[in-house]
């Protein structure tokens, strides 16, 4: 088996781990809940305990790679192989009993992920994918939709826990909501990035977006043909990511790189 192979095999069985943890905890009382980088940033004994899961079954079969967990930091290694992790993305929907977030592992070599898959628990969803050998949905091949008109396109979009860079979210949807077919957000950037990879959504931007929300998901959206770019910071922002097909990315790139200019 090549490892590619290999590596995507140790993430599905972490993701299933820390999928199955999470499912059997979901719209039952929470523990553990702390607030993060903001009073609405939080986070859980849920998801502590499923990059636990992940981080145990990681070190067990591949114990000389490093692990970058949002929850648990850095990890070294020794073989050049790092992976990145996000146990719970989408969180607060979560805790709000909303059935949409999702467990994010991605395995990256110094070119970017080789293999990454983001699982959605909820709906029986797995997208995977590996470096050259194109995106999956439960084993059917994906790709990203067609969409060539901005007027036509389904976005989707998120926002930052920090309210001054809200704000400004919010003005640029001005410029952007009156110029596509509709916006959608759905509160896990990494399904965002899955749905663009299998067509569910023409395009998707965020700002502020942290390398673990989005490693996965960006190897899922290139493997189905689509382009990824990055969107620079705007204030206290931090960078951030959009994703189309590739008849629509410019344009997509130039509304929105626009709009949160304004």
């Amino acid at each position: 088996m090549p490892e590619r192979d290999q590596l995507l095999e140790v993430a599905v069985e972490a993701a299933g781990s820390a999928g199955r943890l999470l499912l059997e905890r979901f719209n039952r009382p929470a523990t553990g809940v702390e607030r993060k980088s903001s009073s609405t940033d939080m986070v859980s004994d849920a998801d502590r305990d499923a990059e636990a899961a992940i981080r145990s079954i990681i070190s067990r079969r591949r114990p000389d790679d490093a692990i970058l967990g949002e929850e648990s930091g850095v990890v070294g290694g020794a073989t050049g192989l790092r992976w990145v992790v996000d146990p719970l993305d989408g969180t607060t929907n979560y805790l709000y009993g909303q059935p949409v977030w999702s467990v994010s592992i991605a395995c990256e070599d110094a070119a970017g992920a080789v293999a990454a898959i983001v699982l959605d628990p909820c709906s029986d969803e797995a997208f995977t994918a590996v470096r050259g050998g194109g995106a999956r949905l439960n084993d059917r091949p994906i790709a990203v939709s067609d969409a060539a008109e901005l007027q036509r396109s389904l976005i989707g979009t998120g926002f930052s826990y920090v309210p001054a860079v809200r704000e400004g979210q919010a003005r640029s949807l001005v410029g952007i909501l009156p110029r596509v077919r509709d916006v959608r957000r759905a509160g896990s950037a990494a399904i965002d990035l899955a749905w663009v990879a299998c067509g569910r959504l023409d395009g998707y931007y965020e700002l502020g977006t942290r390398h673990w929300d989005r490693a996965a998901g960006v190897l899922l959206v290139r493997e189905a043909g689509g382009v990824v770019s990055s969107l620079a910071p705007v204030g206290e922002s931090g960078d951030g990511v959009l994703a189309a097909g590739p008849a629509l990315h410019r344009d997509l790139e130039r509304l929105v790189t626009g709009a949160l200019l304004h």
